[in-house]
């Protein structure tokens, strides 16, 4: 396994859009150490290295059994993830082509021909009056049949080859990494659309209740019509408020259905129901603690964090390579083998032995407009890299800081809403009691049940956010895909 470092590229390294005199700093010049989150990363949360959220396993930190094996299920089958795990083959056989660069290409050849020259030439004057043995003359046509080996190998003088192997490597690993936060993404997706999917369930409960209770208040206030204690005005207000409430029930059925699809996507299978808690305690679930740890442990568990650097390591490499084309490059090549102009004399040694060796040395004087710009594209991807480290970094601690936020906040807003629900709960009996005694008009029965249904689902709501964030921030603290 390799081990990770933290870099931050100082733009002073910069582009060399002239070649000529171009310079980039060593290793150690171009490349500082950084510590870019700050020291209230952990807002109020404790910070202790050894207690970090997203060092627990995913399995570990979820507890419902029914979303552990939706979420096995997605690790299976998700068509997404499938996609990332064949891009990581693509890099891994990148790196064998690359090595492959590195030694001698070598292979087998064998051919036959026929030539015809003119006879008042210079070789076929030769030809005729040269003997292949005594008495023997040369053939006309002749003949040409050859089985050889040969070599090709172009020597690495600057670290071209390597440094474009160590690209792929690199490049290799950040599709690692790369899946890792599709993994952690895709844990993060099931588990907000299965509490999405039990809110909702409760949600389609609280209407029934209340289209329950509406119908009630609507048959008492048919009686006070006949009693003459209510109007038809009233009647029609209960029946268009039941109306209401058993339209607000097929839209939330609508949204189980689109919920249970939306899974089924994730998990790779066609529709079908799915498997969830009761939702009975609902309101009772609580969020599962979460610990920040230190800022460090960050840069150390984000996949896309690491998949950042990595791509930025390997841009790096890619600006020596393409500074390698300016200079010569050595190429060797061997061959060795035997040729006749008949088959029968392939193997007469050593008169049909051939062999050759050569060495090329090759470097571009004039018109190198390609290699400079290919050299300035290489510096332009290594500063998008760069910011493109920078951003993730500082998206990955906004992303924790606001999380953590919403955590205090939701908990907050959670215990106002449910006192909310239970006045408003209150209210409803007092009102019912004091419509049957016609101390309160039908009006403030109607709004005190729409207070409380809204109120109770926007109590649901807050619970569903309250287990969401808790999902969010062992995602964004890096967990889930150890």
């Amino acid at each position: 396994m390799y081990k990770f470092k933290t870099y931050q590229y100082s733009i002073a390294l910069a582009v060399c859009l002239t070649v000529a005199g171009c310079k980039t700093p060593a290793p150690e010049a171009a490349i500082t150490p950084t510590a870019p989150v700050p020291d209230s990363f952990g807002m109020t949360q404790t910070q202790d290295a050894n207690n970090n959220t997203a060092a627990l396993n995913w399995k570990d930190y979820f507890k419902d059994q029914n979303l552990v094996d939706l979420i096995d299920i997605a690790l299976k089958n998700n068509q997404e993830l499938n996609i990332t795990l064949q891009e990581i083959e693509i890099a891994k056989n990148d790196i064998r082509v690359k090595k492959g660069l590195l030694l001698p290409t070598a292979g087998l050849r064998a051919g036959a021909g026929v030539e015809k020259v003119g006879r008042y030439t210079s070789q076929g004057a030769g030809d005729a009056t040269t003997e292949i043995k005594p008495g023997v003359e040369t053939p006309d046509p002749l003949g040409d049949f050859t089985i050889s080996a040969y070599a090709n190998w172009e020597v690495d003088i600057w670290k071209k080859l390597r440094n474009s192997k160590k690209a792929a490597l690199n490049r290799y690993l950040a599709t690692v990494e790369g899946k890792n936060f599709v993994i952690t993404n895709l844990i993060a997706e099931v588990a907000d659309s299965y509490y999405e999917l039990i809110a909702l369930d409760n949600q389609l409960d609280i209407v029934k209740q209340t289209i329950k209770l509406q119908t009630n208040a609507l048959e008492i206030v048919k009686v006070q019509k006949q009693a003459a204690r209510a109007t038809e005005l009233g009647v029609k207000k209960f029946e268009a408020e039941v109306l209401t409430s058993q339209s607000m029930e097929f839209d939330i059925l609508q949204q189980i259905k689109e919920t249970e699809n939306k899974i089924n996507f994730l998990l790779g299978r066609y529709p079908q129901e799915i498997k969830r808690t009761n939702n009975n305690n609902f309101l009772s679930l609580l969020p599962a603690a979460v610990s920040s740890g230190i800022p460090s442990q960050l840069l150390e568990n984000r996949p896309d964090i690491k998949q950042a650097e990595l791509e930025l390591v390997a841009a790096k490499l890619d600006v020596k390579v393409a500074r390698a084309e300016f200079y010569p490059s050595l190429d060797i090549t061997a061959a060795i083998g035997v040729q006749a102009f008949k088959p029968s004399y392939l193997f007469t040694m050593p008169e049909s032995l051939l062999y050759s060796l050569a060495g090329d040395l090759v470097a571009p004087l004039i018109n190198r407009n390609a290699i400079k710009a290919e050299f300035a594209s290489a510096n332009a991807r290594q500063l998008q890299a760069l910011y493109n480290y920078d951003r993730t970094v500082l998206n990955a601690y906004l992303e924790v800081s606001n999380q953590l936020s919403k955590i205090d906040n939701l908990q907050k807003g959670y215990d106002l809403k449910s006192k909310q629900v239970d006045a408003l709960n209150t209210s409803i009996d007092v009102s019912n009691d004091l419509f049957k005694s016609a101390r309160v008009d039908y009006f403030e029965v109607l709004m005190t049940q729409r207070d409380a249904l809204e109120a109770k689902l926007e109590l649901v709501d807050t619970k569903k956010e309250q287990l969401n964030a808790a999902v969010h921030v062992y995602r964004d603290l890096g967990g889930g895909w150890k």
